[in-house]
């Protein structure tokens, strides 16, 4: 099925199965497969550079702050970004996404399938899920179930190097997740076991999931070829919904006016406003990488390291004039002073709430 980028480089993904590349030959898929065995058993090594490597992921609750990227990387900072220390991981898998759902409890996700579990407010994890499991879950569910059962076999023949994207839990027993190939699973009992969703969800050509959104029990995948679909159950079932565009999402937000926010190739982003799609301006034509919730509305951001206070109905973004623009930008979050926490290729780094007073019209 080709190679899969992290999500800085999620523009030049392949479309699914119909443009994969060869599958290697018997010895390289198997060198390969070893290789990733041994990551996904092999903790994070400690590395005092840390904080300058890619990252990808970002969350923030209460005081504390947690980034994932690269190597298995968990970093963690209290003091709003300025200091971050490496936590204790099991995997060396790159992650790709981290979420709180109280100060103490976190899930973090990545290559290889990996889900991470922390009880400790992120010092700690411990390993829920991995590609070698979600095999055999597709197995499982395969039995009976023809149009599944042709993922199940071709996952099998890749192994377990499947990336999951991105996350969402409800609460601290209800999670999804998602990721390459239309990959999808839910837990009801906080990732103590998880079933496979992909027969609930409309996605036929398997295309990847890119970004989750959710406001209550109303819940979005966004993912490439414009793909997005729409549950009201809290993530159990989805419907597809016709796009706006044909392009790539690379994230999604519920806005605070009602309407949920997707942003992606060029500049594209669009708002749904529970009918349909309206087109949202003052973007530049640059792909619309992150996004986070702020004290004043929501944060956008593009691979450039450009900066958005997003717009609502009728009102254009309005770009955030930075001296030296983070790029390229991967994930981020706010803290409770108004300060941008920011995960990409260069690390992590931290924009004062003062560099953000002036928005450009």
């Amino acid at each position: 099925m080709g190679r899969l980028f992290n999500t800085l480089l999620i523009a030049c993904l392949a479309p699914a199965a119909a443009t994969a590349a060869p599958v290697p030959a018997q010895g390289a898929q198997q060198g390969i497969q070893q290789g990733v065995h041994a990551v996904l058993d092999r903790p994070a090594a400690s590395d005092r550079q840390a904080p300058r490597r890619v990252m990808l992921g970002l969350d923030r609750m209460e005081g504390r702050a947690i980034a994932v990227g690269e190597r298995g990387l968990v970093l963690l900072s209290d003091d709003g970004g300025k200091a971050w220390r490496q936590a204790q991981v099991p995997v060396s898998v790159t992650l790709t996404a981290v979420r709180f759902v109280t100060p103490r409890l976190a899930w973090a996700i990545g290559h290889g399938g990996v889900v991470l579990h922390s009880a400790d407010g992120g010092a700690t994890w411990r390993r829920q899920l991995d590609g070698r499991g979600i095999i055999r879950l597709l197995d499982t569910a395969a039995r009976g179930n023809e149009a599944l059962a042709a993922t199940a076999r071709q996952f099998a023949a890749d192994g377990p190097d499947k990336p999951l994207l991105d996350l969402h839990f409800f609460d601290e027993r209800r999670g999804i997740v998602a990721g390459a190939y239309g990959l999808a699973l839910r837990t009801e009992d906080g990732g103590a076991t998880w079933t496979v969703l992909n027969d609930a969800i409309d996605n036929p050509d398997g295309l990847h999931v890119y970004a989750i959104a959710v406001r209550g029990e109303e819940t979005w995948l966004a993912g490439e070829q414009g793909y997005l679909a729409r549950s009201l159950d809290g993530g159990r079932s989805f419907t597809r919904v016709q796009a706006p565009y044909r392009g790539t999402w690379f994230t999604a937000r519920a806005l605070p006016d009602g309407g949920m926010l997707f942003g992606g190739l060029r500049g594209n982003a669009f708002r749904w406003n529970g009918q349909g799609f309206e087109q949202l301006a003052g973007y530049a034509p640059v792909s619309l990488s992150a996004s986070a919730a702020g004290k004043d509305g929501v944060l956008l951001a593009d691979q450039a390291g450009h900066l958005y206070r997003a717009g609502s109905a009728g009102q254009p973004a309005r770009m955030v004039k930075l001296a030296t623009p983070p790029a390229p930008i991967a994930a981020l979050a706010t803290t409770a002073g108004g300060d941008v926490l920011v995960a990409g290729v260069r690390g992590v780094s931290r924009i004062d709430a003062a560099m953000l007073e002036g928005g450009a019209p």
